[in-house]
């Protein structure tokens, strides 16, 4: 296989000492295999930046054939919303937690980048959300997401009302503390601890898990990806929130609708040759193993 990386751009999460050694490793390896390095602007808070160049991240974005993440799965959530419009290719180097998307672990950076950029690997394709806050027929708000869209009460012991159609037809009238509309990737996330089923990542779905529903009727569901999700927000002192990723807040007015649909781009994320999704299941949820 055709090593089509040349142009590498380095991406890294704050407030973690354990980054700045490895930056300072993998800047040395990719200078040793004599790549061009491009550091996101504020990594010249972190390490010694010497005479590479630091770009914003919309530059980034435009400039690298290939994102080099190093932190946990929220680093990656936050770079891939920005980069993946721009078809940049995405690699994770764990200094999270849970690690379902950093796969790689820094002690075997430079041995799986070797197979990486000798041309050795698996590249998937995952799925975004794109969602939009209407106001009447005004768009007041607009974000992606790669793990969820998680409408949700805000500031206030109580639930709230959702009204949801599924390309116009009502799915349901409930009162919860929220809705999460998640992707495969999301599917082991928040909608995970809601009774939300896991999605395989090539499986073109998403999934509704509503967040501590008053009535059991309230189940989650999986459905087509190509579907238009339409979250109308009821009650007249209704104090509620919508939240992309965990990361990214917009405070909902009563009678807004929050539209859910898939992204017109996907993320293309990079993994080792011997990359597998059930193995890592295993290790993360303790299954298989014996007591």
């Amino acid at each position: 296989m055709h090593n089509e990386f040349s142009r590498i751009g380095l991406i890294s999460k704050t407030g973690d000492p354990r980054v700045r050694d490895t930056l300072h490793r993998l800047i040395t390896y990719l200078r040793g295999r004599g790549l061009e390095i491009l550091l996101e602007a504020d990594m010249r808070e972190r390490i010694d930046t010497g005479d590479l160049p630091l770009l914003e991240r919309p530059a980034l974005a435009g400039a690298c054939d290939l994102a080099i993440v190093v932190g946990g799965d929220g680093t990656m959530l936050n770079a891939a919303r920005d980069l993946a419009p721009a078809g940049v290719a995405l690699i994770g180097i764990n200094l999270g937690r849970l690690g379902f998307m950093t796969d790689i672990l820094p002690e075997d950076m430079t041995d799986d980048l070797d197979r990486i950029l000798s041309g050795q690997y698996r590249e998937e394709s995952r799925t975004l959300l794109h969602a939009r806050v209407l106001r009447g027929d005004q768009v007041v708000n607009a974000s992606d997401a790669l793990n969820d869209v998680v409408v949700h009460k805000w500031d206030i012991a109580r639930m709230i009302e959702l009204e949801v159609h599924i390309d116009g037809n009502l799915l349901s009238t409930q009162r919860a503390d929220g809705l999460i509309v998640c992707t495969p990737t999301g599917s082991t996330a928040y909608a995970l601890s809601g009774g939300g089923p896991i999605l395989h990542p090539r499986l073109d779905a998403f999934g509704l898990v509503p967040i501590c529903p008053h009535s059991l009727n309230n189940r989650p569901i999986v459905i087509d990806d190509a579907a238009i999700i339409d979250i109308g927000l009821h009650g007249d002192d209704t104090q509620a929130q919508v939240t992309c990723d965990g990361q990214v807040n917009f405070t909902l007015m009563p009678g807004d609708r929050v539209r859910v649909c898939r992204h017109e781009h996907q993320l293309r994320l990079i993994h080792t040759p011997g990359y597998d999704y059930f193995g890592i299941l295993q290790r993360k949820f303790g299954w298989g193993v014996h007591s």
